[in-house]
């Protein structure tokens, strides 16, 4: 009995009115995401940033330089979101409470249950879709259906989770990563010199935009972190080789092959290909784990006496049940559009966690509302739609329209991140000089 009493103090209490353990080391951490940063979304996202949108097709060492800078970026800022869970020992969206007030926080957090839950289901597809190559075929819904019930035993029990992450898949992506690198880099291969640095930039933000895109998640897991630098050196170091990493493989595979055939397929022809595919495969089960390990700390925001395993088990079958009878390929571009507006978020959140008053920060279900916030925000989420208004038909024609209607035409040279970031992080900092930092 009282080694069973021991283990359920070391994980998530069943409300998140309960104890917060602070049982992560860094090294648990730091494999956690790395084997985020490693995945299948990794390989194939690795064309967005050799052929970006809108211009010339980079040169491969172009793409590799612009894979690190987007990279790297993208991991400070991935850390940085995670020092207030830690702090504070509050997931992601209750955090933003201190930033906009406890009412207002409802809205990042309604946007944020939608993300998870459809990227939670893409999860699915994307694994189904891979361990089909791996096993040259079979029945897509087994597939998900396994790949689902993982899924939800690891959310279950999430601190356990990645205790398991670190002690046995962690090395296992390592040795598969270096093996496809090794397989591919002994290749010929075409002149790496071959192309444009027209779209550095716009290469830089796709790598960008696949690192921040873990934001909204990050202090879910931080708030267990034993240290602060702990929580904050994990994503940068673990986050940012892994990455680099996976796309400069996946970056590989593409100058040899192009996109010539199935997705995976330049992966599965190399000898033992199929089995080192199959540990990366098995591995995205921690992507879906924590997209709906993160749906399930977002609607405790909202319902803070919900129990953490029966929404577990509800939201692991509601993703079940979409991925069973939806074609998530239409849905990626309205996911992209909706994880834009939180790096412009992260902006606000920086500049006045940082820099205005994070040791008075105010996490409870009566914290008064901070319109100021909630406007820097929103001048920020312009900047980016201006710059990148993505692919959602009726969305992307009207800030289109915006900006040839204000004369303004995005250069080549802008990062939508990072413009978007800097835009809403002075507008915040200018609106807490203007009013008290906890009412804004």
């Amino acid at each position: 009995m009282a080694g069973h009493t021991d283990s359920m103090a070391r994980e998530v209490a069943p409300t998140l009115e309960g104890p917060t353990p602070k049982t992560l080391r860094a090294g648990d951490q730091g494999a956690f995401w790395v084997n985020l940063a490693v995945s299948l979304l990794g390989f194939t996202g690795a064309s967005a940033v050799l052929l970006p949108a809108g211009s010339a097709p980079l040169s491969p060492i172009a793409a590799l330089v612009a894979t690190i800078v987007g990279t790297v970026l993208g991991s400070v800022m991935l850390g940085l979101s995670a020092v207030p869970g830690a702090r504070t020992g509050a997931p992601s969206m209750v955090v933003l409470r201190g930033l906009f007030g406890a009412r207002l926080s409802v809205l990042p957090t309604v946007l944020n249950i939608l993300q998870m839950i459809g990227w939670g289901t893409f999860e699915l597809l994307a694994i189904a879709s891979g361990a089909r190559a791996v096993f040259g075929g079979g029945p897509q819904l087994l597939y998900v259906l396994i790949a689902a019930a993982l899924t939800i035993t690891m959310t279950i029990w999430p601190l356990g989770a990645l205790r398991v992450l670190r002690k046995y898949v962690t090395v296992a992506v390592g040795i598969a990563l270096v093996y496809l690198f090794v397989q591919f880099a002994i290749r010929p291969m075409p002149s790496l010199t071959t192309g444009s640095w027209h779209g550095f930039w716009l290469g830089a933000d796709a790598a960008l935009a696949v690192a921040v895109s873990f934001i909204p998640m990050a202090s879910d897991f931080s708030r267990h972190s034993r240290t602060v630098k702990g929580a904050l050196g994990a994503p940068v170091i673990g986050y940012s080789i892994a990455q680099i990493a996976c796309y400069a493989v996946g970056l590989l595979a593409l100058v040899q092959v192009g996109n010539s055939g199935g997705e995976y397929d330049p992966y599965v022809a190399i000898p033992l290909g199929a089995v080192f595919l199959g540990v990366i495969v098995l591995r995205e089960v921690d992507q879906s784990f924590a997209n709906v390990y993160s749906t399930v700390m977002s609607v405790q925001n909202l319902f803070p006496r919900a129990d953490r395993r029966v929404l577990s088990i509800t939201i692991g079958l509601l993703c079940t049940v979409l991925a069973a009878v939806l074609d998530i390929g239409q849905y990626t571009d309205f996911l992209s559009l909706i994880g834009s507006v939180f790096v412009p978020m992260f902006g606000v959140l920086a500049a006045d966690y940082f820099l205005r008053g994070w040791r008075s920060w105010n996490t409870s279900a009566d914290a008064p509302s901070r319109w100021g916030m909630l406007l820097a925000w929103l001048l920020g989420l312009a900047t980016y739609q201006l710059i990148n208004p993505g692919a959602v038909g009726w969305w992307s024609r009207f800030w289109t329209w915006f900006g040839h209607a204000i004369g303004f035409s995005p250069a080549s040279w802008m990062s939508a991140s990072l413009f978007s970031f800097l835009i809403a992080g002075l507008a915040a900092f200018a609106f807490g000089r203007i009013r008290s930092p906890r009412h804004g």
